[in-house]
């Protein structure tokens, strides 16, 4: 392998406790020739680029894969530290999110039939088989590139439902994986403060409550139904009173009620940075209340609604509102 510079060794000698020495040596030229290969990222193509085509024991670079022993969540909790070490000023600010990995082949068992995002609309639903992974990312602001980026640096697996039921195993959701990986999250960094983003798919009670009661709670930022059960707080117990205390008060209205009412103040903001569109003027509007679905206990949240005013409001362009 070629001379690397002095940055680059002692970055990558932090993830030497992870393997056994001979597996770190090949892992490092994986590593190596993964940022060098162009294209498809494969192993064949990694020796090619790193100039070990005619390698006579090829197959020991595959073995890092699929046969060595090493935890990869040990890896990316190193991985995160080192992040943090560098962009971790304030609090840390993370992102979670899916994304579908097209793979096909007999062995690939873990593979099912999802919504691909990106060929998917609002009218238009597309279909893609393959793995579906979630993964973690922290949001970094990078000065020079002015804008944030999202470094990844956990991944999980998420099988389907039927992956499970064809094994006999319990089905795990994405909220239940979420829950396992922000578990993960704070027992790495129990002294921190955590702010978590993440799309619909995660504005989940069982999820949102698994995170509001850790020893130390990790708030979450994502998309609520405008159509979500909204409560005011229980009121106050009168002495005397018998059977179970109340959980909720009286039924507030929904959010796609709110935005239509002419009762309803909006607030104008100036977000200075909106996309790559710049500077934008929003009108907002925020309070809090009780969220509740049957059959679970409610939720205190901070709700948000937010209108752009340049364009008309219309039954049809809720999609628009959050």
């Amino acid at each position: 392998m070629p001379a690397l510079p002095a940055e680059i060794i002692a970055t990558i000698a932090m993830f030497a406790p992870v393997f056994s020495q001979p597996t770190f040596e090949h892992a490092k030229l994986l590593l190596i020739g993964a940022i060098l290969a162009p294209g498809r990222r494969t192993v064949a193509a990694v020796l090619r680029i790193m100039g070990l085509a005619d390698e006579p024991q090829f197959q020991k670079y595959h073995r890092v894969l699929n046969r060595a022993a090493w935890s990869s969540r040990q890896a990316a909790g190193i991985l995160l530290q080192a992040l943090v070490a560098v962009f971790g000023v304030g609090p840390l600010i993370f992102g979670l999110d899916e994304t579908l990995e097209r793979r096909r082949g007999a062995r690939i068992a873990a593979k099912g039939i999802y919504r691909d995002s990106v060929r998917s609309s609002h009218s238009h639903f597309a279909k893609a088989s393959g793995l579906r992974w979630i993964s973690m990312m922290l949001l970094a602001p990078i000065p020079w590139a002015g804008r944030v980026w999202a470094l990844p640096f956990f991944t999980v697996l998420a099988p389907s439902a039927r992956y499970h039921a064809e094994r006999g195993l319990p089905h795990q959701t994405l909220a239940d994986w979420a829950s396992h990986m922000v578990s993960q999250l704070r027992r790495w960094l129990p002294e921190r403060s955590i702010v978590l983003v993440a799309d619909s798919s995660y504005a989940v009670l069982v999820f949102l409550r698994h995170c509001a009661t850790l020893a130390r709670p990790v708030i979450v930022v994502t998309r609520l139904r405008l159509d979500a059960r909204l409560f005011a707080p229980a009121p106050k117990r009168k002495s005397g009173t018998k059977g179970r205390p109340r959980t909720k008060g009286a039924r507030l209205p929904s959010l796609k009620e709110l935005v239509f009412s002419p009762d309803t103040r909006w607030q104008r903001v100036i977000v200075p940075r909106w996309y790559s569109q710049g500077e934008r003027e929003v009108e907002i509007v925020s309070a809090t209340a009780l969220w509740q679905t049957p059959g679970q206990p409610p939720l205190p949240i901070r709700w948000v609604l937010r209108l752009c005013p340049a364009r008309s409001v219309r039954l049809g362009e809720l999609s628009r509102i959050s």
